[in-house]
């Protein structure tokens, strides 16, 4: 531009296009410790996943009973390393009904979230008529286990595809299970039945009704063991009284039951009471010796704070 050789408007343009063109060099420069990073993170991803054990076929086992054996089982919430359960052992056999009952903290929810399988045990075994659970084919298994979580969650879609749990909707199955639990008339009375849609961003029900929508579904099918983790806490007396006949039809069925409650309405139709203290089995006997221990003052939880 000096000597005349190129105009100003040149200069100008030559800068433009080589500022272009190194534009992906300095690109690739500023997000180089970015792409390392990446790069080390799926190496690590890739070794992790080369080093994991292939899956074994399960082979499918006979239609379980529902006799369920606990052995030395500790768990703890995933991420934590306190354990809430803490050596666990006892049995149950096929057809009994079991109250769970401890004060709060006693670790009674982490054992219904172990014997589903919800939380693996970090340490001894569940099995169901002798097989440990991860014995069983995963599809297979479930349509056994019937389960009420403490804290109660429909998923988007109708009231007769969440008792369904999203399988094949059976109406009659459906049906059954929704008068069973004493859901089946308050399920008419939603504007559209059976087909009202519920979950995120569809009709909102009422804590006493997700509940019945939600023991229906335990229900469901021919579930050989049911834990129901506090069942009752939002229902009214007519949903206790549902509830309580549900476990008597389950019980009358062969069925295994394992409920967990506050209250001492539904320990009048067990057959035992497992007493949990700080994740420990503290009793494991018929009420009529249980309970009288527990209103004594012994050194189990008394039963004011569990009823």
């Amino acid at each position: 531009v000096i000597l005349g050789q190129l105009s100003p408007g040149l200069m100008i343009a030559a800068s433009i296009i080589m500022g272009r063109a190194l534009a992906p060099v300095e690109g690739a420069v500023g997000q180089w410790k970015q792409f390392v990073s990446a790069r080390a993170a799926h190496g690590r991803i890739k070794q992790m996943l080369a080093s994991m054990p292939t899956e074994v076929e399960r082979m499918s086992l006979p239609a379980p009973k529902g006799e369920l054996s606990v052995e030395r089982v500790i768990a703890a919430p995933p991420g934590s390393t306190a354990p809430t359960l803490k050596g666990v052992s006892f049995t149950i056999r096929a057809g009994e009904v079991v109250a769970v009952i401890g004060a709060s903290g006693a670790g009674k929810s982490s054992l219904a979230r172990a014997l589903v399988g919800v939380w693996p045990a970090a340490s001894g075994t569940v099995r169901l008529d002798g097989a440990e659970m991860h014995h069983w084919v995963p599809e297979e298994l479930g349509p056994y286990i019937g389960y009420l979580p403490q804290e109660v969650e429909l998923f988007a879609g109708t009231v007769a595809e969440n008792i369904a749990r999203f399988g094949t909707v059976d109406p009659d199955q459906i049906v059954t299970a929704a008068k069973t639990a004493g859901a089946h008339e308050m399920i008419l009375k939603l504007p559209d039945g059976y087909g009202t849609r519920v979950g995120d961003g569809w009709r909102s029900l009422s804590g006493g009704q997700r509940q019945r929508v939600a023991l229906a579904r335990a229900l469901y099918g021919d579930p050989r063991l049911i834990v129901l983790d506090e069942p009752n806490s939002s229902l009214d007396q007519d949903g206790e009284k549902a509830l309580a006949e549900a476990i008597l039809h389950a019980k009358s069925a062969g069925r295994t039951v394992i409920v967990i409650s506050h209250r001492t309405s539904l320990l009048s139709i067990v057959d035992r009471v497992l007493v949990l203290v700080d994740g420990n089995v503290a009793a494991f006997d018929r009420p009529e010796i249980v309970l009288p221990g527990l209103r004594g003052g012994s050194n189990v939880s008394p039963l004011r704070s569990t009823a």
